[in-house]
């Protein structure tokens, strides 16, 4: 049995949550879950326009209730009439340089928003597996040269990452005190940069590039040494789903999980972008070039390397591309966009072919 048909085994014709749906890794998850015949019910804010959300289709497949996480009242109203099984908890504030802008805002929606799901699955005795995402960043990073494995130090430094080390602690605490009494598998997917199409975030170093390249101008790095894991946004959405599947009815299989490259496959920001500059040209016949203009900011990382031999080793869930094939594949999709191709279909073709399945826009 392949990959794709154990999933769709599983999740087809089940009621599934995804919080935080409309932004970039929960759309490409609930796409690939409609795929396979969930009931997808989405909790979360409005998308930010552009957002893959919308331009991939996703929307129209998925059942979405816009609200925020921080929100008990309506969460429990969406328990209530929604009843899902398995829940992937996306939900966040995720951007490291607002979290020096919005501290409290940052902690309220990632800790707070996180206690509120949990509660919500305390109550509601329909929720059978959970999934929390979290962040590589949530390891106490002293820029030595070492892989991080998940029996390391929480305690992220900034904001954002320090709400994310919070996180893994809450998640821990409602699975023991509460959940695995009533049979609730949860675990933490610590997940390493993730890039793809239809990532439109500020101050990111793929979409600034896709950005640049379709407008002609140079791509600019602030941070051109800095080292850094990237995987493609499939990756990290087959692992929450593979995690959601295995731990069902398998508490023992229970954990926290790095999801990232094998050890070794880290580059700096300017080696990525040097792929990048080069997919951009094989794919367009159009060259692009960036520049380096160093800026002076808040404090970020020298380095965050994973190892992720626990997941492959317990759940059996390997990493597929490598990060040259990933690279290519983000800048087909954002190639697609600047020409005017259908988004949608670029995206379930690269879903197709992640999973090694055939051309149509079902996944059957």
């Amino acid at each position: 049995m392949s990959n794709y048909e154990y999933l769709k085994g599983f999740y087809e014709g089940r009621r599934v949550l995804v919080t935080g749906h409309t932004g970039f890794i929960g759309a490409w998850l609930c796409k690939v879950l409609t795929m396979l015949g969930a009931e997808v019910v989405g909790y979360g804010l409005k998308p930010n326009e552009p957002s893959v959300y919308s331009k991939a289709g996703v929307a129209k497949d998925v059942t979405s209730v816009i609200g925020d996480i921080r929100d008990l009242s309506d969460l429990k109203s969406t328990f209530e009439i929604y009843r899902p099984e398995v829940i992937f908890h996306l939900a966040a504030q995720p951007i490291i340089l607002d979290s020096y802008e919005r501290p409290v805002y940052t902690y309220d929606v990632n800790v707070m928003g996180t206690v509120k799901l949990l509660e919500c699955a305390r109550l509601y005795s329909c929720v059978k597996s959970i999934v929390v995402v979290t962040t590589d960043k949530i390891y106490e990073n002293l820029d030595r040269e070492e892989s991080f494995t998940e029996e390391d130090r929480l305690n992220g430094r900034d904001p954002y990452s320090n709400s994310k080390s919070c996180q893994e602690l809450v998640a821990a605490s409602f699975a023991r005190s509460f959940l695995f009494d009533k049979g609730v598998a949860v675990s933490t997917m610590r997940i390493g940069n993730t890039i793809g199409g239809g990532d439109y975030g500020k101050n990111r170093i793929i979409p600034d590039c896709a950005r640049a390249a379709s407008k002609g101008i140079p791509v600019v790095l602030r941070n051109p040494d800095a080292i850094r894991i990237f995987q493609h946004v499939l990756e990290p959405v087959n692992a929450c789903l593979m995690t959601g599947a295995l731990t069902y009815g398998n508490l023992e299989l229970c954990d926290s999980y790095n999801v990232g490259p094998t050890v070794g496959d880290y580059r700096t920001i300017k080696d990525i972008v040097d792929l990048f500059c080069e997919a951009w040209e094989k794919t367009s016949g159009r060259k692009t070039v960036y520049e380096v203009r160093p800026v002076k900011g808040p404090y970020e990382s020298k380095a965050v390397r994973l190892n992720c031999d626990k997941i492959k080793e317990k759940l059996g869930i390997p990493h597929k591309w490598d990060l040259k094939k990933t690279v290519e594949m983000t800048a087909k999709w954002y190639y697609a966009q600047s020409i005017g191709e259908d988004l949608e279909d670029i995206t379930i073709s690269q879903i197709n072919e992640y999973y090694d399945i055939g051309e149509n826009r079902n996944g059957d």
